[in-house]
C-alpha cells in the first residue's frame, strides 16, 4: 500500500517557516509527497522531499526556481495502478468536475489546490481532490492536507485531515 501526503498553498516564507508541527508525524509516516503548487520557495521542496519523494506542479504565485525544480504546470501520474492528475488550478467551482474529466479523462483522481479549500468529492464522474492548505487556511477555521492511500489500482481511502491553528501568546497565558 502507498501512502500519499498530499500538499498545496503553503506560501513560503510568508506562511511556511519550516515543517508545522502538525505534518511531522504524517511526514514520517508517508511514502510519497503530493504538492499541489503556490509553494513559492523551492527551499519547501527540498525540506519536503527529505522525508520521501516528491511531485509537485506550478502555482500561480510559484517562479523561476520551483519550475527549476522540475514541476511542470499539470502532471499526471500512475501510482499503485491508480491514475492521478493534478493541477494547481481547476477553475469555478461551478462545472469542475465536468472541466476536470475533459482535461484529464483518464485520472481516477484529479488533486489541486489555489482555493485554500479542502475538497474530496466525486462530481460528474471526476473525484476532486483539494488538500487545502496547512499553513494558510484563509476561509477555513483550520488548516488541512490530504492523506491518500493507494493499492492495486485502487483508491483505498482517501480523508482531508484539519490542523488547528497555534495559539496566540493571550490565549496560552489566558491558560495557565
Amino acid at each position: 500500500m502507498l501512502k500519499v501526503l498530499v500538499l498545496s498553498d503553503t506560501h513560503a516564507p510568508k506562511r511556511w517557516r519550516g515543517v508545522p508541527e502538525a505534518l511531522a508525524e504524517p511526514l514520517r509516516r508517508c511514502d510519497l509527497i503530493l504538492h499541489a503548487g503556490d509553494v513559492c520557495e523551492p527551499s519547501v521542496l527540498e525540506e519536503l522531499s527529505a522525508f520521501a519523494p516528491l511531485h509537485v506542479v506550478l502555482g500561480n504565485n510559484d517562479g523561476d526556481g520551483v519550475a527549476s525544480w522540475g514541476a511542470p504546470e499539470m502532471l499526471e501520474l500512475e501510482l499503485e495502478g491508480v491514475r492521478v492528475a493534478m493541477i494547481h488550478i481547476a477553475g469555478p467551482k461551478q462545472g469542475r468536475g465536468k472541466r476536470m474529466r475533459r482535461q484529464f479523462p483518464a485520472a481516477d483522481i484529479v488533486v489541486f489546490g489555489h482555493s485554500h479549500m479542502p475538497v474530496d468529492m466525486v462530481e460528474d464522474g471526476t473525484h476532486l481532490f483539494n488538500p487545502g492548505s496547512p499553513t494558510d487556511p484563509r476561509r477555513e477555521p483550520m488548516g488541512s492536507y490530504g492523506w491518500l492511500e493507494l493499492s492495486d489500482g485502487e483508491l483505498l481511502s482517501h480523508a482531508i485531515h484539519r490542523i488547528p491553528r497555534p495559539l496566540t501568546a493571550a490565549q496560552r497565558r489566558a491558560q495557565v
